[in-house]
């Protein structure tokens, strides 16, 4: 297989905006799909319940979760055999905008729904998009040289938070309508087809702004040997690596640390919201608006940060935000007035893109050039395999004290665990090793 040396890799503006297009791209499923327009037709619209909804949807993206934590490490143990990772990147995107095209298709003519299919869908969807990241991740060492590889994370982390912002208020303003403001397009709403429209525009939307990755980034040359060859050689790959893991012990060490403080900020987007809502009675145009400040914050953090990751390293960097997370969110523990709790939250915000961001540019540092997409693999599996954890601490706290400020404890709790066990990783780039 054929790896790029730090001597080979030429910095090319159009090829690093290029990359970091596709975070632009595919943020967007996140965004509308799975968080603010299309999951919430589907838990009050499609299925009428909330709460029975919101469990099925939930069901869904674990289902696919499952999937991921188990193929990722070995596929990208088979993608550092086969070589090229583009084609891998191309499949799995293609996955995930078929099935997410196809979500317009929840209504039937006659009335009758299509829930089962559009859990299906969603599943599909959300394993084609988190299995592509891995090998679209991997591929960051090939593009930027050594000194470049946090601030183009960065970027890249940061557009991909305003990719998602963008493609949102696109839909609210062209589709949906928000509030007294009508939109652009006034679809039939009597079977939700101004919902049902963003599942084929979003596939759209990831389909357009992906192919300049395509178009402008090199790729690592293609393995001679056959597809089957790469997978027999990755599986011994993957065996061996869980047999001298001890060679690895900072990798090693890293992705359960990271795994731990990711999951503290999954349940924070996933949950934030609702804590929001509960805690200082935000409606549903508040919410919308508090969540559109604090994913700009995450961006324009992650974004700032960049150029630290590059000058004082990556683990400086996760540790300093982690610390800054920790801080804040204690003290927004303490406070009862809404205004304070947005304010607060903001500055929350921005450290919450660098932690991202580092953490991406960490795996790369820490994992020789022949592991590097199983590494991402890991990355995914680690991440995936406890991420029940926050969600449940949370909800099982709140309901143990009677106060969603005890369930927001938690994911301090669970910043504060990451951070202690990240000061044991030793920082060493072998990535041009």
């Amino acid at each position: 297989m054929a790896v790029l040396t730090t001597s080979q890799i030429k910095y090319s503006k159009k090829s690093a905006f290029s990359w970091c297009l596709y975070d632009w791209a595919n943020t967007a499923f996140g965004t509308v799909i799975i968080t603010f327009i299309y999951g919430v037709y589907f838990s009050k619209s499609l299925v009428g319940d909330e709460i029975e909804g919101s469990a099925l949807w939930g069901y869904a993206i674990a289902g696919s979760g499952v999937a991921i934590a188990l193929l990722a490490p070995f596929l990208g143990a088979v993608a550092d055999h086969a070589g090229s990772r583009k084609k891998w990147i191309a499949f799995f995107s293609a996955l995930c905008i078929v099935a997410t095209s196809l979500l317009w298709f929840s209504e039937n003519p006659d009335g009758s729904k299509n829930i089962v299919l559009i859990l299906i869908l969603v599943a599909i969807a959300n394993l084609g998009l988190e299995l592509g990241q891995v090998f679209y991740n991997a591929m960051l060492p090939n593009i930027a040289p050594p000194h470049m590889k946090g601030r183009l994370s960065g970027w890249a982390w940061a557009l991909g938070y305003m990719g998602g912002l963008a493609s949102l208020v696109v839909c609210l303003f062209v589709f949906v309508g928000l509030g007294d403001i009508a939109p652009i397009f006034e679809l039939s709403k009597e079977k939700n087809e101004h919902i049902r429209i963003v599942g084929p525009f979003i596939a759209l939307w990831f389909l357009v702004f992906m192919l300049p990755l395509f178009l402008f980034v090199k790729d690592q040359a293609a393995d001679e040997e056959a597809l089957p060859s790469a997978v027999r050689d990755g599986w011994k790959q993957l065996i061996d690596s869980f047999h001298h893991i001890k060679e690895f012990k900072s990798l090693f060490l890293f992705l359960i640390a990271s795994a731990i403080y990711r999951d503290g900020l999954v349940t924070l987007f996933a949950l934030g919201g609702v804590y929001a809502a509960g805690q200082f009675g935000m409606n549903f145009t508040e919410i919308l608006i508090f969540a559109i400040g604090l994913n700009v914050a995450a961006g324009l953090g992650a974004f700032g940060f960049a150029f630290l990751d590059d000058a004082i390293g990556s683990k400086k960097t996760i540790i300093y935000s982690l610390v800054g997370l920790i801080v804040v969110g204690g003290i927004i523990l303490l406070t009862s007035d809404k205004y304070v709790f947005i304010g607060l939250s903001m500055v929350l915000g921005i450290f919450m893109g660098p932690v991202q961001a580092a953490s991406r540019t960490m795996v790369a540092r820490l994992s020789p050039p022949h592991i590097l997409t199983q590494a991402y693999g890991f990355y995914a599996f680690t991440g995936k395999s406890i991420s029940f954890l926050g969600p449940l601490s949370f909800g099982l706290a709140t309901t143990a004290f009677a106060t969603q400020q005890a369930g927001m404890a938690t994911i301090v709790l669970f910043w504060v665990v990451g951070f202690v066990m990240l000061w044991w990783v030793k920082e060493k780039d072998l990535s041009n090793a």
